[in-house]
């Protein structure tokens, strides 16, 4: 797999890996991580230790960077980078734009997002509007692979239900789902107001 800027990492197809066990946990947790007296777990999200763990190994391969693309039709989409370069590990995040030939890159993930991300409604449009072609076409993982580039204070009074269906979708349990969701975005929107000046990058796009 060739993306502009990776030439030397060993970048593989990450998709199969979204249903396996152990998936969610390791890419949404970090998101939780940070708030105070919160104790988070692999069962929030359906996963249990072990899941979490072996599938770590997979995720964090210094050998096979894991790559999971969301293109959107008639729009831009996202693509998913571990970049798990040995001291100078990340999450990289990318748009791809309809006709332009390379991808943009926006904001990486160490241990909080840096760069500009991007509204709700912005995220919905992608994960309701799955291109043809390679790439993850389920709207609910769509929705959960873009969340971490959520910077918007201001959410619509449906955005907690959509995300716990999401969430259910992808095997968190019916009883602690729509908890979970509640964290993520409570962690996602605490975040973005302390930045007066977020701005995305699709802006004037």
């Amino acid at each position: 797999m060739l993306i502009k800027g990776y030439d030397d990492g060993p970048l593989v197809a990450g998709e199969s890996l979204l249903p396996r066990p152990g998936f969610w946990s390791n890419y949404l947790m970090a998101i939780c991580g940070n708030e105070p007296g919160a104790s988070y777990v692999p069962e929030w999200f359906g996963d249990d230790g072990a899941d979490a763990d072996d599938l770590s190994e997979v995720l964090f391969d210094p050998e096979r960077w894991p790559v999971f693309r969301a293109p959107a039709q008639g729009g831009p989409g996202v693509v998913v980078i571990y970049r798990n370069l040995l001291g100078d590990y990340g999450i990289d995040y990318l748009l791809t734009h309809p006709g332009r030939s390379h991808a943009q890159h926006v904001a990486s993930w160490e241990g909080d997002l840096s760069g500009t991300g991007l509204s709700w409604d912005e995220l919905i449009r992608i994960a309701d509007t799955p291109a043809t072609g390679e790439g993850v076409k389920d709207s609910a993982a769509r929705l959960l692979l873009v969340l971490p580039l959520l910077t918007d204070p201001d959410l619509p009074d449906t955005a907690p239900a959509r995300l716990t269906a999401a969430l259910s979708e992808a095997g968190a349990p019916q009883d602690t789902a729509s908890t979970t969701a509640e964290h993520l975005l409570a962690q996602l929107t605490r975040r973005s107001q302390h930045d007066p000046t977020w701005e995305s990058p699709l802006s004037g796009a």
